[in-house]
């Protein structure tokens, strides 16, 4: 098991300069600097981009739906990460509703579980393809409010690695909280991201 180091790229307008902050999340096998290269094909052009990267290119060893202790401490580090980069930016002149998410895959599902267990007003966020974290999900774990925070998920039915439940069962906590969720289900779609998606995220967030 293993605890991440915090690494992450950074491309983009400076952000002494940037109108917001869009954090990139990759997924399972990925690299910062291959989800960073998706920021061209959206609308952030004024935006600072950060992409941090997990350690043996993984968030977590196992199923996003495994039991918990299988995950540790790999989750728990992977969160912590995120929460410093994300007080990284606010240091950085950018604040919390200015910034924006975006992930696929277990990078999605990590960018779900840590803004919904630190829900407040962000610039937006988009899943694609991924639900909340554990082998069944903890209600307390979840703290704040969104304050109508746009929240993209999309996701193919099915999905080889996300069920579709999980994934409804998360917009409905999300929305518990104040996140103003759209849910797109692609039948058939596999496990990748589609233009429509692209196109869809440009739309709902950015």
């Amino acid at each position: 098991m293993y605890n991440h180091n915090f690494e992450y790229k950074t491309t983009g307008t400076p952000a002494a300069k940037a109108k917001g902050a869009l954090v990139m999340l990759h997924g399972r096998g990925g690299t910062a600097a291959n989800i960073m290269s998706l920021a061209a094909e959206l609308n952030v052009k004024d935006f600072a981009i950060y992409a941090p990267q997990a350690t043996n290119s993984s968030w977590y060893p196992y199923s996003f739906m495994a039991p918990d202790g299988q995950n540790q401490p790999a989750l728990n580090s992977a969160l912590q990460v995120i929460n410093q980069l994300v007080e990284q930016i606010k240091a950085d002149g950018i604040p919390a509703d200015k910034i924006y998410f975006l992930g696929f895959s277990q990078g999605a599902c990590l960018t779900l579980e840590y803004i919904t267990r630190n829900a407040q007003r962000f610039g937006g966020a988009v899943a694609f393809t991924g639900g909340l974290i554990g082998e069944q999900l903890t209600p307390a774990n979840y703290q704040g409010d969104f304050n109508t925070t746009p929240v993209l998920i999309t996701t193919g039915n099915p999905d080889p690695h996300v069920p579709l439940t999980r994934v409804e069962e998360s917009v409905e906590i999300l929305k518990q909280h104040g996140a103003n969720v759209i849910l797109k289900v692609y039948p058939g779609r596999p496990h990748t991201i589609s233009m429509d998606e692209i196109e869809l995220a440009k739309e709902v967030v950015f």
